[in-house]
């Protein structure tokens, strides 16, 4: 009894041995990474990627809560208690101080990831890399934050090449991340596809300014993508607020625009109030837009037009011709026509004489004068339908230069010459400008409202922010700022709008 025990848990121990030993083979770890295919979901890829790549301290994958809304209130709008629980969260996850990579779903799908955020660890080569492979595959990527995550001039040009992978990327955050190399103008490139870029207590000088102004726009290249930008809390100072401004002259995309706290006096405020209303264009921007008169007028739409218009008219000489040659049918018939009324007249006069012979004359007469009023109708009406095809290309003309004028501002209809230069109408696509916090005075503010003011048409600056400067709040043209600001705001409008119509119903149920 005793062996038959001993055989039967013999048996079943090799048994359950068996299966274990290609269950063991199927499972053996990915050894290289070039060999990983990543599965869209960053709560399995990130994590393996990083122990591939021998990551030392791998950041913990979290999802971000979801802030809940009630069913009786409008979904666009939050209740107070939600705003306070999201905020809470933020706070919580962004003062956290273990290292995490968090992520915002757009649904239950593992690949709906809408945002990714990155706190508390550095970003150095292996994590870009990490990030590289990984953040590509998240087809609804939208939104991108970085926060002290000390990044290098090297590590954000490998990431720049990643957010051009990220189809659906428009918003990236990348704040408290200075370096020397300040490269932060290759997000900001004319190829790039970010609406919303913020770059906030990143230490950027004179040196980045200049950079991110170029990227902005230059006589012969802008930016058409972005919208907004923020470079609040910098070092900019005059210098850097001059090369915004040279980026702001030519660029007619970006919208929003924050400069607070970064050190701008009246110096740097005087070059930016300069180009929100008509400026001077400068030898290089005179240079360029003759280049892009000259290459429109070359165009081939213009070319074709061209050589119809010279086709349908004829020259001043064959058209000379053509009249002259009517003139001298039109006399000689004139001519002919006298001769047969005397004739006529003569025979009449004789008796018994014949008159086959006027019959004659009044048949030659009779086939010469259709010839004579087909040249003389053929001359009238030739000039008006020569007209109506010039008119017609004029106008086929015009549309294209009206299409040409949209494409550069250089070549703007408001473009009008004073005292022997070129002025352009300036910047009025720039709707919201701060410059809170910095070293403007009195002298700025005149300076901003006679640009305020040249803008007119319901284009222009909707909100100017200049608080806490150094200027008293009580100031006579900053208060004059504020009141124009108030009645250009759309808010305000609407707001007013809403406040009439509810009184005007109140009226109505009173009667």
């Amino acid at each position: 009894m005793k062996k038959r025990l001993d055989k039967g848990l013999k048996e079943r121990v090799a048994v359950e041995e068996e299966p274990q030993k290609p269950a063991v083979e199927e499972k053996s770890p990915v050894q290289n990474i070039d060999n990983y295919q990543c599965s869209g979901d960053l709560e399995i890829d990130f994590p393996e990627l990083c122990s591939l790549l021998g990551v030392r301290e791998v950041p913990a994958v979290t999802q971000q809560p979801r802030v809940p809304v009630t069913p009786t209130t409008d979904p666009g709008i939050m209740a107070p208690e939600s705003q306070s629980q999201m905020f809470a969260d933020i706070a919580t996850t962004t003062w956290c101080p273990k290292p995490r990579l968090q992520v915002e779903m757009e649904s239950e799908d593992p690949s709906s990831v809408k945002g990714v955020r990155v706190f508390g660890c550095k970003v150095d080569e292996l994590l870009a890399q990490v990030l590289n492979m990984t953040l590509p595959g998240q087809s609804n990527l939208q939104n991108l934050h970085l926060w002290r995550a000390g990044l290098t001039g090297r590590t954000l040009t490998s990431l720049k090449n990643t957010i051009s992978l990220c189809s659906n990327l428009r918003s990236v955050v990348l704040e408290g991340n200075p370096f020397p190399e300040q490269n932060y103008h290759l997000l900001i490139s004319e190829d790039r596809l970010l609406t919303h870029l913020s770059l906030r207590h990143n230490r950027i000088d004179e040196e980045g300014a200049r950079l991110i102004g170029s990227a902005l726009s230059t006589p012969c290249s802008a930016n058409t993508n972005l919208l907004s930008l923020n470079m609040a809390f910098n070092s900019i100072g005059d210098s850097g607020a001059a090369h915004i401004a040279q980026g702001l002259r030519l660029n007619r995309t970006l919208l929003c625009l924050s400069l607070a706290n970064n050190q701008i006096g009246d110096v740097g405020a005087s070059h930016l109030a300069e180009v929100l209303g008509p400026f001077p264009l400068t030898h290089a921007e005179v240079v360029e837009r003759r280049r892009q008169l000259f290459k429109r007028d070359q165009s081939p739409s213009r070319a074709d037009s061209k050589c119809e218009l010279s086709l349908s008219i004829p020259s001043n000489s064959s058209f000379e011709r053509n009249i002259s040659k009517g003139t001298r049918s039109a006399s000689k018939r004139k001519e002919t026509h006298k001769k047969d009324e005397k004739s006529a007249a003569n025979q009449t006069g004789l008796a018994g004489g014949k008159k086959e012979e006027p019959k004659l004359t009044k048949k030659v007469s009779d086939n010469k004068v259709p010839r004579a009023k087909l040249g003389k109708n053929g001359g009238k009406d030739k000039l008006p339908s020569v007209l109506g095809q010039e008119e017609k290309i004029n106008a086929d003309q015009n549309k294209s230069v009206e299409l040409s004028e949209t494409v550069s501002p250089l070549l703007e209809p408001g473009v009008h010459y004073k005292a022997g230069r070129v002025f352009l109408p300036g910047n009025t696509s720039l709707t919201s400008l701060s410059l809170a916090g910095n070293k403007l005075s009195e002298q700025s503010l005149l300076l901003f409202l006679s640009s305020l003011e040249a803008q007119n048409g319901g284009r222009g600056l909707l909100r100017l922010c200049l608080n806490r400067n150094r200027f008293s709040a009580e100031f006579e043209v900053f208060l004059k700022i504020q009141e124009l600001m108030s009645l250009r705001d759309p808010l305000r409008n609407t707001a007013s709008a809403e406040v009439d119509d509810e009184q005007g119903q109140a009226a109505k149920t009173s009667e």
